[in-house]
């Protein structure tokens, strides 16, 4: 893993919504994930960049079913910053994130929050398409063990499922060892 020397100018959290950090089934090592997250917003607010929070509008009967209370995020959107829900994993699609940054001068941006695999990898590799710098914080994004398989594989813990989306990602994405490591500036 890299450490990052380069400021990024926006902090993009991706769906910390009360289900997967609080609910009753929150994603393995979710009060780190917690802390890491609390880090980066305290670091990024203060250094005055662009936050944006991305918040899945989950179908119904999901546990993040739309308006009920997993479907909350679990940390209060300031009035400086964006909120923008999705119904897709990328928050790119579907949604006005590019003209947000652009708009905002942003060439770096680093990405944390949940699924690894998911949400949090189809942004990332998004914002790598459009030109963006993108850092990721090992310790600031989670996912789910992968349950066994019958006939294809052992069920794989959720902190190898997170490495490797984070590897999937190529060597254009720089995987900073934590939070404490991305640095942020206007």
């Amino acid at each position: 893993m890299a450490r990052s020397t380069d400021p990024v100018q926006a902090l993009v959290v991706v769906d910390m919504q009360a289900t997967f950090v609080t609910g009753a089934n929150p994603v393995p090592g979710a009060d780190r994930l917690l802390d890491r997250t609390s880090a980066l917003l305290a670091a990024a607010r203060a250094a005055g960049v662009l936050v944006v929070h991305l918040q899945n509008d989950g179908a119904p009967g999901t546990e993040d079913e739309t308006g009920t209370d997993g479907w909350r995020l679990h940390f209060p959107v300031a009035e400086s910053e964006l909120l923008l829900h999705k119904t897709v994993d990328d928050g790119f699609e579907e949604n006005p994130l590019a003209e947000c940054l652009k708009e905002a001068g942003v060439r770096g941006l680093a990405v944390c929050g949940v699924m690894s695999e998911m949400c949090v990898g189809a942004t990332a590799r998004t914002a790598l398409e459009l030109g963006f710098r993108v850092v990721l914080p090992h310790d600031a994004h989670g996912t789910y063990d992968i349950p066994a398989a019958e006939g294809i594989s052992e069920a794989v813990p959720a902190a190898m499922v997170s490495r490797v989306a984070e590897w999937a990602l190529g060597d254009e994405v720089e995987v900073v060892a934590g939070a404490a490591d991305v640095r942020f500036e206007k």
